[in-house]
């Protein structure tokens, strides 16, 4: 058996060596005969295949990640230590979520992985956030807003351990201004045309609609009043980048909190991520319809003061 297996794996170098002429078996074939390699405990044997396809596969991130991960558990297993670091820090560049399994690799292993990925994945997380910034700078919306959620994912990881807590508040705002900004803007409510009819015989006023979010468009309502609206200062180190004015949209439900809110007319990035977090404090005494409560659309300017 084990003859069979080291002319399979010379058979498959040979077939890389060649080129291009089977290409699914030169990507697929390697790789899982270095596995059966390592199964085998024959981690040195294991280890010059991988060496061998890593040189093939520079050009394809999927499998070089796998042959990266392989790797490093040939080296962990051949007590090589610092080069089983290098091969692991591929890995998590390439892939930051990624962890072996423990029907994949031994505690020793999971734990080497713990410490690279403890070590690396704050300056990984710097980075996607600049990429997720550019594509919201761009206006490329639904791509930011899905790279923000995937960057949550990242900063609320075990192993980056609490840190990044500032940046993580920052890209909460985010994700609501990239859904906001995907979304598009709800059309106005069109009141129907009243018709000239004779005045009905008194009756007693019916219950509002629990469903519809109302707005001082509506005939009938009697508007919240603000008991806590308390509007952040803006930040000192964007005082001078940031607009005038800006118009902030929420909606107030039938216990008078906020339980929605949206940038309309954006001041800054960073200030509206501090107003849209302030929002959700907010308390006001509920709209009312035939003196019940009832949901209320409210939109809110905000004017900056630059003296």
């Amino acid at each position: 058996m084990r003859s069979r297996t080291v002319l399979s794996a010379l058979s498959l170098t040979a077939v890389l060596a060649a080129g291009s002429a089977t290409p699914a078996l030169a990507q697929e074939g390697p790789l899982a005969v270095a596995r059966d390699l390592y199964a085998s405990a024959r981690y040195d044997e294991a280890l010059a295949m991988l060496n061998g396809v890593r040189q093939q596969e520079s050009a394809n991130p999927v499998n070089l990640r796998s042959i990266e991960q392989y790797r490093s558990l040939c080296l962990l297993a051949l007590g090589r230590g610092t080069e089983a670091e290098a091969a692991i820090a591929v890995v998590v560049a390439s892939d930051p979520m990624y962890q072996p399994t423990e029907t994949e690799a031994s505690p020793r292993v999971r734990t080497a992985f713990s410490e690279v990925r403890q070590r690396q994945l704050p300056d990984i997380a710097r980075t996607r956030y600049a990429s997720a910034k550019s594509a919201f700078d761009r206006k490329d919306y639904q791509s930011a807003e899905q790279q923000f959620r995937d960057l949550l994912r990242l900063i609320d990881d075990p192993d980056m351990g609490g840190r990044l807590g500032d940046l993580r508040l920052l890209v909460s705002g985010f994700v609501d201004l990239s859904t906001a900004a995907a979304a598009p803007p709800p059309e106005p409510a069109r009141p129907e045309p009243r018709r000239e009819e004779a005045a009905p015989a008194p009756v007693a006023p019916t219950a509002p609609d629990p469903q519809k979010v109302f707005s001082i468009d509506d005939d009938g309502v009697a508007a919240p009043t603000p008991i806590r609206q308390d509007v952040p200062r803006v930040p000192v180190q964007v005082a001078n980048q940031t607009r005038d004015r800006g118009i902030l949209e929420i909606v107030i439900d039938e216990q008078g909190r906020v339980i929605n809110a949206t940038i309309r007319v954006s001041l800054h990035p960073i200030y509206d991520a501090q107003i849209l977090v302030a929002a959700r404090e907010w308390k006001y005494s509920p709209a009312l319809v035939n003196g019940r409560p009832v949901k209320f659309r409210k939109t809110i300017q905000i004017t900056v003061s630059k003296r």
